[in-house]
Formats: structure tokens, C-alpha cells, sequence
């Protein structure tokens, strides 16, 4: 390893909640395309499929047009979901600047439903601080909506 890449420094956002939802409830809203554009925005091309790609698109800043390339690595069923998340332009900073990361969802049953662990790895500091500290508050506000479409009548 050089000198340079054993200086980069990473953060990941670790979001830990119980929902009382039943493990294959919360599976449905993380893996449905339908779901997911309820609770996070919708995505382009997604199946629950290792290696699959799709794009989820927000707002652009400066060169970046706003997609988020994602490529699904890890499928378990009712266990573990993991994909890519990249996005940004190196020519940004502050939002938009360029942003390889990965999102790894994890559940577990519990006697009150289930833990859902989600874990947004690989913020580059400083590189990706605007986006760590948006995406830190973002996804808790995800899991609140995640957890109440988890809760509805299906």
C-alpha cells in the first residue's frame, strides 16, 4: 500500500433500530422498487439481483447531473442486502463532490421484530464531510419512513 492510500481516512454512518415488523416484512420494503421509491426515491433499473446496476437521481450540482449508480453486491434473503453508491464529480466539493461508497443492510429477528442495521461505508475525508454529515441525518429520516410503510397494510 502506498503512503499516499494508507493516509485516506473513511467515516460510514451506522444506523442501528428495532422495528416491530416481522423480518420478511422489512425485506419486502428494501428489495421492491415500488416500496423503495416510497421510502428513499425511486429507482431506475433495480432488481434484488447480485449485479445488477440501477440508478436512484437527486439533485445535481456543478458537473454531477445528480444519478446515483448503484450495483447490487450482496444478496441474503431476510438477512443481508449490501450495494454500491457512487455518484458526485471529482471536479466537486462540498455536494456533489465525488462519492464511492457502499450501503449494507442487515436484519436480524428479535422478540420485538427486527433489528435493522444499515451501514453506509466509505465517506472519504475530507473529500465526502458535506455529504456524510447530509447523508448522516437523511438516513435516519429514511428508517423513520422506512419503518412506517413497514407498519401499513399491504
Amino acid at each position: 500500500m502506498s503512503a499516499v492510500a494508507s493516509k485516506i481516512q473513511t467515516q460510514d454512518i451506522v444506523i442501528d433500530e428495532v422495528f416491530p415488523h416481522a423480518v420478511a416484512t422489512i425485506w419486502k420494503a428494501l428489495t421492491s422498487a415500488q416500496l423503495i421509491a416510497r421510502w428513499l426515491m425511486p429507482p431506475t433499473g433495480f432488481e434484488a439481483v447480485e449485479g445488477n446496476t440501477f440508478t436512484f437521481k437527486t439533485n445535481p450540482a456543478g458537473a454531477w447531473d445528480g444519478t446515483i449508480h448503484c450495483r447490487v453486491l450482496e444478496v441474503v434473503p431476510n438477512q443481508r442486502f449490501a450495494y454500491a453508491w457512487k455518484g458526485g464529480d471529482e471536479g466537486n466539493t462540498g455536494y456533489g463532490s465525488a462519492l464511492d461508497t457502499v450501503v449494507t443492510w442487515s436484519l436480524t429477528p428479535v422478540e420485538a421484530g427486527t433489528r435493522v442495521r444499515v451501514v453506509h461505508s466509505g465517506f472519504v475525508t475530507p473529500t465526502n464531510d458535506t455529504a456524510y454529515r447530509n447523508m448522516s441525518d437523511g438516513w435516519v429520516k429514511v428508517l423513520q419512513r422506512l419503518d412506517a410503510i413497514s407498519g401499513e397494510d399491504k
